[in-house]
């Protein structure tokens, strides 16, 4: 089964698979760069935080529980309805398309770990940044947390296999017109699969052009989850706070 790439983070994403080849991310790095993402913005205690692209809502739940009130958008329909067994009154999950606003405004918007660049019109990530800038209130801070594109490219690791819950997922990675583009087949239940991921290889001058487009200001730039100094060659992410 190939699916459609045009839109690809809408089937991609809303498979079992998606959630099984990623199982292993690191919960503890997650927590530690919110720990210490919340401290360095100095949020408002009981702040409005706006977790955008927040897939099955792990983020979204730690926030809360630091005591945020915390609303977790997401475009996959399986995300949201798993994600909604974890709300209670100061967390909430919805259905979202993040290149539009929400219609209210919040202390702080996350998009995190490179939930951005996915799509095929580049007009689209212009107004994600538009909207995150409808979606923060007057002393509200937005941080997007994307890879170091220059870092990746210069490590990328062509092929590798990993198995899992006994599926043995074969990946490709590969450089293609301006896009970072990994294939992962796999059999299933004597199936075969094909899903493909495709993000922009946007750079922090390209980042720094859309933020100008979009009438926002960059404030600082970190290049891990501590929030080190960034660097072009050698810092794993590109994390930017602006609003």
């Amino acid at each position: 089964m190939s699916k459609d790439t045009k839109q690809w983070y809408a089937s991609w994403f809303d498979t079992p698979f998606y959630h099984i080849l990623y199982k292993d991310r690191d919960h503890s790095e997650a927590q530690l760069f919110m720990d210490n993402l919340t401290s360095y913005l100095n949020l408002p205690e009981g702040g409005k935080v706006l977790d955008l692209a927040c897939g099955k809502g792990r983020h979204s739940v730690y926030l809360n529980s630091l005591g945020y009130d915390v609303t977790g958008a997401d475009l996959s329909e399986n995300s949201i309805a798993y994600a909604k067994q974890f709300e209670n009154d100061n967390l909430h999950f919805k259905v979202h398309d993040m290149c539009k606003p929400m219609g209210t405004t919040f202390d702080a918007v996350f998009n995190l770990f490179t939930s951005f660049g996915y799509f095929e019109n580049d007009e689209d990530n212009l107004q994600t940044i538009k909207a995150i800038k409808s979606n923060l209130n007057e002393s509200g801070f937005a941080v997007i947390d994307f890879m170091n594109t220059e870092f990746v490219i210069e490590n990328l690791v062509s092929e590798d296999t990993k198995t899992i819950e006994d599926i043995t997922f074969h990946q490709k990675r590969e450089l293609v017109d301006g896009y970072i583009i990994k294939t992962i087949n796999f059999t299933y239940e004597n199936e075969s699969f094909e899903f493909k991921e495709r993000v922009k290889a946007l750079t922090l001058n390209d980042f720094e052009n859309l933020f100008e487009a979009a009438g926002v200001h960059l404030l600082d730039v970190f290049g891990d989850y501590k929030l080190n100094k960034f660097y072009r060659k050698t810092s794993e992410r590109l994390v930017m706070i602006f609003k």
